[in-house]
């Protein structure tokens, strides 16, 4: 049984940041994944409990309130995000991550141009940040919304011919006790970075949000 095989990590972190420009716009909701997941991506370390946690969208929405990142397009559920947001939510993060408190981010975040921001994320990056098509956003049905959804959804379908009733062969996949997930080896899921463990990690938030409350 073959391993998983990565899409090459282009040389210029810039050039290769600036490829989620394409997917946008976004809704809070895949704003908040999308970071989420260049940040897990990237395996950087934080050195703090706050910097681990993922940016959410109540979250990005305190940050909009504080001026750290720009105001949406548009209100409500019909406000969109852009690729300045992005690069707004990871350098906020990314900061946090080096130990940095919200209010020297602050004080940093107004002497800084979007040019800025956007050499500062993709140097503290580098090589780490991953192409697109290579995030581990295995999203339940029906919740990937905007054209990064879309995409990503779009990427992980399975072709026609993996679908037809013939004989195949599948990748079995622990998740717990009592639990495996059968995934059959043409499926494009298999094709990300880690697709073991990022499939059982998916699968295991899924089913712990199906447990009955205390």
């Amino acid at each position: 049984m073959t391993a998983a095989v990565s899409a090459p990590v282009s040389s210029d972190p810039l050039t290769l940041l600036r490829e989620y420009r394409a997917l946008a716009p976004w809704g809070l909701r895949d704003l908040s994944a999308l970071a989420g997941g260049i940040l897990d991506a990237s395996g950087i370390v934080p050195v703090s409990s706050v910097a681990r946690s993922r940016p959410t969208e109540r979250t990005i929405r305190f940050y909009v309130t504080r001026g750290l990142v720009s105001p949406p397009e548009g209100r409500g559920t019909a406000a969109t995000y852009g690729y300045r947001h992005l690069l707004q939510v990871l350098a906020i993060k990314l900061r946090q991550m080096e130990g940095a408190t919200l209010e020297t981010i602050v004080q940093e975040a107004a002497q800084l141009t979007g040019d800025a921001i956007e050499r500062r994320v993709a140097a503290t990056l580098g090589p780490r940040l991953p192409r697109p098509a290579q995030l581990p956003l295995l999203r339940g049905p029906g919740t990937a919304r905007g054209r990064v959804g879309r995409a990503l959804h779009s990427w992980l379908t399975p072709p026609a011919e993996a679908r037809e009733a013939r004989p195949t062969t599948c990748r079995r996949i622990p998740i717990g006790p009592g639990v495996e997930l059968l995934v059959d080896d043409r499926h494009p899921a298999l094709r990300l970075p880690d697709a073991d463990a990022a499939l059982a990690a998916a699968v295991s938030a899924a089913l712990a949000e199906l447990q009955p409350g205390d």
